[in-house]
């Protein structure tokens, strides 16, 4: 009997084990490949077979959710301390490089934050953070004419989506940071009136990163 009760449990712990070992091996992967990458290739790199991956996550959105479930909460932070920010301007544009370094850093969450995955309900919440804040950021900053007024919330997201998904390639192939040059670009395009333009933070990619970036950016086929 005392064999029998006793049993059970190490099976817990061997399960939660190779949860976090998924999870871990996970994150790593999604954040080098993307979210596409190919499910067995997590579980071997996690020292598990797929069916133990699939006991555990039976669908890549379940086991998107568990790795990025605190991941974004930086993100979140940001967004509070912009709102609380004096200056809008520098309130929308703090704002804005603070999510362009999640996206460079990190390509499963630049894939989480710049296209619509379903069933990752952790990623809801996010969404829901940044609309508000960029509404908030926007608004104050149009009101205070610093902003063209004929942006909307909608026209700054879907910028940032397809400007975002250049941005893990250009932090791989030029110079690291190069990405703030085409941030600053995009930031001085939803300038009001004319005021002096701030001297580009990066220079300019050269053809062959530019041709290095397009490359990475193209469709990859994935076994």
């Amino acid at each position: 009997m005392a064999a029998g009760t006793e049993r059970p449990e190490p099976l817990r712990r061997d399960a939660r084990r190779n949860r976090e070992l998924l999870v871990a091996a996970a994150r790593k992967a999604f954040a080098e490949q993307g979210l596409d990458v190919p499910l067995d290739e997590i579980a071997r790199r996690a020292g598990v077979g797929n069916a133990t991956l699939y006991r555990h996550f039976r669908t890549r959105a379940a086991l998107i959710d568990a790795v990025f479930e605190n991941t974004l909460h930086g993100t979140v932070d940001a967004g509070e301390e912009a709102r609380r920010a004096a200056d809008p301007w520098a309130a929308l544009a703090g704002y804005l490089e603070a999510v362009f370094a999640v996206l460079a850093a990190d390509r499963g969450a630049n894939d989480l934050m710049t296209t619509a995955i379903e069933g990752v309900t952790s990623l809801d919440a996010v969404h829901a953070h940044n609309h508000e804040t960029l509404t908030l950021l926007v608004g104050r900053a149009q009101r205070d004419g610093a902003m063209r007024p004929d942006v909307t919330v909608e026209d700054v997201l879907l910028s940032l989506a397809t400007l975002g998904r250049s941005v893990p390639s250009l932090a791989t192939a030029a110079p690291p940071h190069a990405w703030r040059r085409q941030l600053a670009l995009y930031l001085d395009g939803l300038r009001a009136g004319m005021r002096p333009a701030a001297p580009l933070p990066a220079p300019a990619p050269t053809p062959e990163e530019l041709a290095a970036v397009l490359r990475d950016l193209g469709p990859h086929r994935r076994n």
